[in-house]
């Protein structure tokens, strides 16, 4: 049996007895971080950046597709897939350099491709309004949360998809905002257009379309510039931005009805009884005797 003085035996009781945790830690919860002034962050759930409430934007951000549009645009990034891979045998083997365009086209995967079939599905049967989480995507496409994440940066990065994030705001205890799903919009990327094949290029419109087009723009412009700073405004802009800007361009209508200084825009002719003789030459000439 060891025997231990006091000292010793008191240096081991308390070296066993375990540090008191943060009230946060003992119920089992994550301690807030610290923000910038020492503060714990004051909802503890912060929103991640370049995000946007939801129900706000939503109208103008998405579009609802043509008829055959979303099959177009699955046939296109397909052709991408196929037309990265061979881009990256050009590299391995003949020592390519790839442009940015075609640096994007490499990143496309089959991953991408299934998880932008789903994206295309949800706009055609949704008429564009397409916000689905990860998980409901990992679900639908059979993939992984990570892989699902990836192949929605490789759509990004090639410009087959506009991502917005989104947050929302909570009731009750605890944070007034949490993130909720992206909003994704299909897009067909007009960088790219000229590495994929010919077929999938627009075809170029008519002559006299294109002639129509300039002559209806031409009188636009005239129409434009035949208009007041306030009815400008309310043509062009609208909404409650043309509403403002229409006050001001009434103001500045105002200001340009109003006579100017005559010396500065419309000066005064001079009459014609000032003879324009020159003074030296007034001089010369003989005084007449009365």
């Amino acid at each position: 049996m060891t025997m231990l003085t006091l000292g010793e035996a008191a240096a081991l009781a308390l070296g066993r007895v375990p540090t008191a945790a943060p009230a946060g830690a003992r119920a089992g919860l994550r301690p807030r971080a610290p923000g910038r002034s020492g503060a714990p962050h004051r909802t503890g759930a912060p929103v991640r950046r370049d995000s946007i409430e939801a129900g706000t934007f939503e109208e103008q951000f998405f579009a609802v597709p043509a008829k055959g549009e979303t099959d177009r645009l699955l046939r296109m990034a397909r052709t991408a897939l196929d037309t990265g891979r061979r881009l990256k045998r050009a590299v391995r083997t003949q020592g390519h350099v790839l442009s940015p365009a075609e640096a994007a086209l490499t990143g496309m995967t089959a991953a991408a491709v299934r998880v932008f079939e789903e994206i295309c599905t949800l706009a055609r049967l949704n008429a564009g309004r397409v916000f689905p989480s990860y998980n409901r995507l990992a679900e639908a496409t059979a993939l992984g949360r990570a892989t699902v994440a990836r192949a929605l940066a490789a759509l990004e990065r090639a410009g087959f998809l506009v991502r917005q994030r989104r947050f929302k705001r909570v009731e009750g205890e605890g944070p007034r905002y949490a993130q909720t799903s992206n909003a994704y919009r299909p897009t067909a990327p007009q960088r790219l257009l000229r590495l994929l094949p010919r077929w999938m290029t627009p075809a170029p419109i008519p002559d006299d379309a294109a002639y129509r087009q300039t002559e209806r723009a031409e009188q636009l412009e005239q129409m434009h510039r035949s208009l007041t700073c306030r009815e400008l405004a309310e043509t062009v802009v609208g909404g409650a931005l043309g509403r403002v800007l229409a006050k001001l361009g009434a103001a500045l209508d105002r200001r340009d009805m109003q006579p100017q200084c005559e010396s500065q825009i419309q000066p005064q002719p001079l009459p014609d009884s000032i003879s324009f003789t020159p003074i030296w030459r007034r001089a010369s000439r003989p005084t007449r005797l009365a």
